[in-house]
């Protein structure tokens, strides 16, 4: 039987709907589900269990940027932390983008997927070095992660070898980087991740792959709260060695607190599920365009604010109640980028306001001083409350409204969420106009 079905494009020729609690490692979601994670139409609905299991060791990275942040307490480790995130959030959303156009469910995809994921460890693993002894290790990490992502697109479209080239000359400079030092070193990252941002420009695709809605509002949905709890985890890293007193449980839990506030900005208000109902809205040939502005550059800074507000938990954990500098930035930072992040992110699909949003971004930073001052804990406390009263004044006027006047205008239903299917079936596997978007460099 062929891997993609006559007729179709993209769909396997042996999907039929069935009913079944988990099916081929499909995350259900109510309903009728296709043995290969595909509605009845033959489009995908839900993220498989091996892209979560992917979704897990990439917060990994997530966790050791964090541990990078905290090991190096000045702003010189700013900025290689940017520099790794640039690159690994670039072929995080290939991958995402990749298993939207087609399941995992094929033996030989779930084992280069597997082995993309190995790549992602290696990397991990290779982090906190990857600016001194480590470069070689993550170098050639990531271009694993690289080659096997091309291989993968190959099967599903031949177009990919229009861009691999850029990726993989990307990868090389960064394994090559770890043979100069000094100001050579950060120029050969830069121009690394300079030539993947600037590919689209260069390669000029557009039309070429479309959005399943559904599955992919809920695999960047995933990775948020896995980075989250992710954050959690820097906790206990923090904690190491330390006996369990009075300023330890008061820290940790003031790190709880702010973990819980940053899931309900996000999940708590809606935003996952409006999202989702805006991107099933719009028409086929603006998801592409909507995926990259929200799904992509939005949700940079939310991951990016998650690390840098776990690295400042660390140090309060690590130091107890006492102000340190560093903490108290990476803390004010970290929190002002998650709430920033929400807000572009309804800004990109007009699903809800974004006053509160930015006000409370403004006031995360107004609290560097407490920080730097008093303590970190007292930071945390008052960010947090900050952000509770933001989501409290927010309440229902904040989110997504039934039909919004921008998104009507634009033929966008958003403030619900069916499970009515997507409108188009796989487009990453067909030959048509991809659009302009950073996947188009993966």
């Amino acid at each position: 039987m062929s891997a993609i079905g006559p007729g179709v494009p993209g769909k396997p020729d042996d999907q039929r709907a069935t009913s079944a609690p988990v099916v081929n490692g499909v995350l259900p979601k109510g309903g009728n589900h296709a043995p290969h994670g595909e509605e009845a139409g033959g489009d995908p609905i839900r993220m498989t269990t091996l892209e979560l299991f992917f979704d897990l060791i990439f917060a990994f990275t997530l966790t050791q940027l964090a541990v990078a942040l905290t090991e190096h307490s000045n702003g010189l480790s700013v900025l290689p932390v940017l520099l790794i995130f640039g690159l690994l959030w670039w072929m995080y959303g290939g991958y995402a983008w990749l298993t939207n156009a087609r399941s995992p469910a094929r033996n030989p995809e779930r084992l280069l997927l597997v082995l993309g994921m190995t790549g992602f460890l290696i990397v991990g693993l290779a982090i906190p070095g990857a600016f001194e002894g480590a470069g070689v290790a993550f170098g050639l990490g990531y271009l694993l992660v690289v080659v096997v992502h091309s291989l993968l697109y190959a099967r599903v479209n031949k177009q990919i070898w229009r861009i691999a080239p850029f990726n993989v000359f990307s990868a090389l400079l960064v394994v090559g980087a770890a043979f100069v030092d000094g100001f050579a070193k950060y120029a050969v990252w830069v121009l690394a991740l300079t030539i993947q941002a600037c590919a689209p420009l260069v390669v000029q695709l557009a039309g070429r792959f479309d959005i399943r809605p559904a599955h992919f509002a809920e695999r960047h949905s995933a990775l948020i709260i896995v980075a989250i709890g992710e954050s959690i985890a820097a906790i206990g890293i923090g904690a190491i060695g330390h006996t369990v007193t009075f300023e330890l449980v008061v820290a940790s839990v003031a790190g709880l607190a702010l973990a819980v506030t940053l899931w309900w900005m996000y999940f708590g208000s809606g935003d996952d599920q409006a999202g989702e109902a805006a991107m099933r809205a719009a028409g086929q040939a603006r998801r592409p365009r909507l995926a990259l502005s929200a799904y992509f550059y939005a949700h940079m800074p939310m991951l990016l604010g998650i690390v840098f507000a776990a690295a400042g938990v660390a140090e309060a954990v690590r130091n107890g109640l006492v102000p340190t500098v560093p903490g108290a930035f990476a803390l004010g930072i970290g929190a002002a980028a998650f709430a920033g992040g929400t807000a572009a992110f309804r800004a990109a699909l007009r699903t809800g306001s974004i006053r509160l949003r930015i006000a409370g971004a403004i006031l995360a930073i107004l609290t560097v001083p407490v920080g730097s001052l008093v303590s970190i804990e007292a930071q945390l406390a008052v960010v947090t409350a900050g952000f509770v009263v933001m989501l409290v004044i927010e309440g229902p006027s904040g989110r997504a409204p039934a039909v919004s006047p921008d998104a009507a205008a634009a033929g966008q239903r958003v403030g619900f969420r069916g499970d009515d299917p997507p409108e188009s079936p796989a487009v990453l596997a067909r030959g048509d106009d991809p659009p302009e978007s950073p996947v188009e460099g993966q």
